[in-house]
């Protein structure tokens, strides 16, 4: 069985009578080659089978024109409304995406950050895991001075270029839309404590309670990933015995809407009886019925700074210790059904 070999650029100037750097620059589209010459040698790359080896190309000018990205999972709204955007954007600076998806785990992110730096990209954009709380692992990509841009799911205290929503805003304007709708025993139902995200939305919702003299209870926040599964579960001990609370706040809309499912199966009417708010406006919350009130977290402007942030690290290198400043993304609550109706009175 015979052995298929790359055709290469040799193989290209052998069968035209040509030297090997005048078939490099007509394939770079270089100036000084005709256009009768560049036709030609297209031409006979394209019968030859002919592929442009980028790694090599990279290793001559050290740019591979390629980004990385980790996401936690390609299937949840918000990391993959941020991908289109930041893979078409990075297309209009004539770079290509490197798509990786952690699955939330840290053992397969750090993985991750190994494979991408050996496959030599020029910058790469992170989302982290739930329980990333060390992120020692990255130092491989500051010590060789390579842009490293965090978003949404950030750290704390490492020195790199952070880009997030405002979580805390967003916690306190749902749950403060919630007392204004008259509820005053209100769920909050949030991820682990581990990520940055569910502090801050945490934090928000404590103090809409503080500012409107609404009691905190413990008993009415619960912590866990927040997957359908889990969201579940968790309803069935909100809805074991009356009272029930009159409203619920979630930190992510997989949850709202797993909520609302719950209590249509179970008598419990939306938004009469409970009022519920999730977080991240995911296009279901606006189809189901009724509709789901939810904080819009604008995944196209955070995409779009991802990318900004990431080509002018690559265009200027900054010393070590530099301290990036941190960028804030606008949230918003989306008003609709799910938290609809005349406020009640206060007691």
């Amino acid at each position: 069985m015979s052995v298929r070999s790359e055709k290469t650029i040799v193989d290209i100037a052998e069968e035209l009578g040509l030297s090997v750097s005048t078939v490099s620059r007509a394939l770079n589209d270089h100036p000084n080659i005709s256009a009768k010459t560049k036709e030609k040698v297209r031409k006979m790359a394209r019968k030859l089978g002919y592929r442009p080896n980028a790694m090599a190309a990279g290793l001559r000018n050290n740019k591979s024109r390629t980004i990385g990205l980790i996401i936690p999972r390609i299937s949840m709204f918000f990391p993959a409304a941020i991908t289109t955007v930041v893979q078409n954007k990075l297309q209009e600076y004539g770079y290509h995406l490197i798509i990786c998806q952690s699955n939330d785990s840290l053992e397969q992110e750090q993985q991750l950050v190994n494979t991408l730096y050996s496959a030599r990209v020029d910058g790469l954009a992170v989302s982290a895991t739930l329980s990333t709380t060390d992120f020692s692992h990255f130092d491989i990509f500051k010590q060789h001075n390579i842009p490293v841009v965090f978003f949404d799911r950030t750290p704390k205290d490492y020195q790199a270029k952070v880009i997030k929503g405002d979580d805390f805003v967003g916690g306190l304007t749902a749950t403060e839309h919630l007392i204004e709708q008259g509820c005053r025993d209100i769920v909050h139902i949030s991820g682990p404590l581990t990520c940055n995200l569910y502090v801050e939305r945490l934090a928000g919702y404590k103090s809409a309670l503080q500012q409107h003299k609404v009691p905190f209870k413990k008993q009415r926040v619960f912590f866990h990933e927040l997957t359908r599964e889990n969201a579940l579960a968790t309803a069935g001990k909100i809805f074991a015995q009356q009272p029930y609370p009159d409203g619920i706040f979630a930190t992510n809309d997989t949850t709202a809407i797993t909520l609302l499912q719950y209590c249509r199966e179970h008598g419990i009417r939306v938004p009469e009886d409970v009022k519920i708010v999730g977080y991240s406006n995911d296009p279901r919350t606006e189809i189901v019925t009724p509709s789901i009130t939810s904080v819009d977290q604008f995944p196209a402007t955070m995409g779009e700074r991802v990318v900004s942030a990431l080509m002018d690290l690559i265009q200027t290198r900054h010393p070590a210790g530099y301290r990036h400043p941190q960028e804030i993304v606008p949230t918003q609550l989306v008003v609709r059904d799910s938290s609809a109706g005349s406020p009640k009175k206060k007691k």
